[in-house]
């Protein structure tokens, strides 16, 4: 084989390999919209990883669900005290209808360049849509460069399903997995990505009892992604919103 299998879509936010809940605190959060996670660094004995997503509500009548999240990431080392790296992004997430649901690390083998070890962080956004449902998650990668962490591949699209329905049977949805494998030739020092993409396309027609499936699968996809010497490129179709 050509790559190492590394890492699986995560289907509806949940962590999948190679990830599990540490015994690290997590950041203290201030509202009730904020999120706040932590993670031992597997990779690196000693060292946890943290993350936090502030909400910042949008002004005005409509501010109450708009808004956005800033995002704040760190590293930690057991014998020391304070982060030992740390990474800050403002208006890293928007909430407009579709919102931020959940926020997991990621600590699969992605050994990027020699010596180099990216984490991942898994953003999974919903909507409160009954007839048109939508959930997606997303997965950016970040290494460590001295005391700052920098995002090397961005808003990945590892996960989708949505679809539109009557609310009793007709209606359309589709699911879409990916995962992401370490490639044998490299770009720019740092390895190339292989994604896989496979999507699953449901129907349904009929009346209560009557109401029928059809389910169609599509041929899985490979998708090379390559290191431009600042980042991954991704192409628009595999973005997330």
């Amino acid at each position: 084989m050509k790559s190492m299998w590394i890492s699986a879509a995560a289907f509806g936010g949940w962590l999948m390999a190679g990830q599990a809940w540490s015994d690290c605190t997590p950041p203290a959060v201030s509202g009730d919209a904020d999120f706040s996670v932590c993670k031992d660094w597997p990779a690196h004995p000693g060292q946890s990883i943290s993350a936090k997503a502030t909400f910042e509500r949008a002004a005005g009548p409509d501010g109450g669900t708009s808004g956005f999240y800033d995002l704040d990431l760190s590293i930690a080392q057991d014998v020391q005290a304070g982060p030992i790296a740390t990474f800050h992004q403002d208006s890293a997430f928007e909430s407009n209808g579709v919102a931020l649901h959940e926020l997991t690390l990621d600590t699969a083998r992605y050994s990027v360049a020699p010596d180099i070890r990216a984490f991942g962080v898994r953003s999974r956004f919903t909507n409160s849509s009954r007839l048109n449902p939508l959930d997606e998650t997303q997965l950016t990668l970040y290494v460590r460069e001295g005391e700052t962490l920098r995002p090397v591949l961005q808003q990945l699209l590892v996960y989708q399903y949505g679809g539109e329905w009557d609310g009793n049977c007709e209606g359309e949805r589709s699911e879409i997995t990916r995962t992401v494998e370490i490639a044998k030739t490299s770009s720019h020092g740092y390895a190339d990505l292989i994604v896989r993409t496979r999507e699953t396309g449901t129907s349904s027609v009929g009346k209560g009892d009557a109401c029928k499936d059809k389910i169609t699968e599509s041929k899985p996809v490979s998708t090379t992604l390559r290191y431009d010497g600042k980042s991954y490129v991704v192409p628009q179709g595999l973005k997330g919103l």
